[in-house]
């Protein structure tokens, strides 16, 4: 719950849901920081604060490559969101649910 709530706190801003967006378009690459505001319209130091948003709730990565900063979006964290939302619909309904695993959370997890 905790980190659903987060993820949600977090993705309930405009330009750090189109960041995310932009982010799993981009796929296990990434984007560099300047690509992400370029692409976005926005200022370096925007972006680092929604940047460091994302970062904290866990649905982006961050790694250096020489001189430049590449994002990515964390698909496990985004995983568990999308388990944590779909795990009691319609109890389970493969019809409805798909091929989204939810063992993780009849195990327990958070």
């Amino acid at each position: 719950m905790t980190t659903a709530l987060a993820c949600f706190a977090a993705l309930s801003q405009e330009t750090r849901l189109e960041t995310l967006k932009l982010l799993v378009r981009a796929g296990d690459d990434g984007l560099p920081a300047g690509e992400i505001a370029r692409q976005l319209d926005i200022g370096s130091t925007l972006l680092s604060a929604h940047l460091s948003k994302l970062s904290n709730a866990g649905l982006v990565t961050s790694r250096r490559d020489g001189r430049s900063i590449i994002y990515r979006a964390d698909y496990g964290t985004l995983r568990e969101l999308l388990q944590f939302l779909m795990a009691d619909c319609c109890s389970g309904s493969p019809a409805i649910v798909g091929d989204l695993d939810l063992t993780a959370l009849t195990q327990g997890a958070s």
